[in-house]
């Protein structure tokens, strides 16, 4: 394909990415996988890549403003940051990348739909955060975080999904009293290593296509300012369920 096509494909899905708030991960690999016809451990491993690379200003801009949670991330960096390790060398040893991708094609199909579930009641979810959150201990809360990360860390890894809705959505459920702002820029904060250390596994197995990356990046970084600045017309709950019915539907074919 040529490179001035994926360059607007990068600015049609950076322009989904910047008016819906989805993750890369959720947009960016069904893109690679049924637009440019990729093998499924390269599309991973490209959008992971990618993910880590437009998180990174993100990241920074939270970090300075406060915004970010430090013993939050950090709990949930010791969860994350083995799996990541462990699963990457799982898919070394065990060939997952090289089996057809069974194993990475049906974690990419669940991630996709738990991912459409958290869209679809983002509402509900945060309503039932503020029920059971105050139900538990810190102990146990602290413990739950480490928890989390280690889901999130193999989530990520075999699917570059996950990260955003997903990690956000659990964090609320064990913190429903964080602030909207600080909840954003703590999940930002942990997704930014972790797609570091992941995207760094890719590439060390051979999962990274450079040029196609290059070209997804020049046509996404403004994509995702033009997508941003049209979230402000858009209706949210149109928008929310025109995308949860698609992640809905492309799960599915992935199972």
């Amino acid at each position: 394909m040529y490179f001035p096509t994926l360059v607007l494909l990068g600015l049609l899905t950076g322009a989904l990415i910047g008016a819906t708030g989805v993750g890369a991960g959720a947009l960016m690999t069904p893109m690679l996988l049924w637009g440019l016809r990729l093998p499924l451990p390269l599309a991973i491993g490209t959008d992971l890549c990618f993910a880590a690379i437009t998180k990174l200003g993100g990241a920074v801009t939270h970090w300075r403003r406060g915004h970010v949670d430090r013993a939050i991330v950090a709990r949930m960096l010791l969860g994350s940051l083995p799996a990541c390790l462990g699963t990457l060398l799982a898919m070394h040893t065990l060939g997952w990348a090289r089996a057809g991708g069974g194993v990475l094609g049906t974690a990419l199909g669940v991630a996709l739909l738990l991912t459409a579930a958290m869209i679809a009641g983002r509402g509900r979810w945060s309503r039932f955060a503020l029920r059971a959150g105050r139900r538990v201990p810190a102990r146990a809360r602290d413990a739950l975080t480490v928890v989390l990360g280690a889901l999130l860390g193999v989530l990520v890894t075999l699917t570059s999904v996950g990260a955003g809705a997903i990690g956000s959505t659990l964090i609320v459920l064990l913190y429903p009293r964080l602030r909207a702002r600080r909840l954003v820029g703590t999940d930002i904060a942990h997704a930014l290593p972790l797609s570091l250390v992941a995207s760094a596994g890719h590439v060390w197995l051979g999962h990274v296509d450079w040029l196609l990356l290059a070209a997804l990046l020049l046509g996404s970084l403004p994509g995702i300012w033009l997508g941003a600045r049209a979230s402000d017309w858009l209706p949210e709950r149109v928008t929310r369920a025109l995308l949860a019915t698609l992640l809905l539907g492309i799960g599915l074919r992935m199972l």
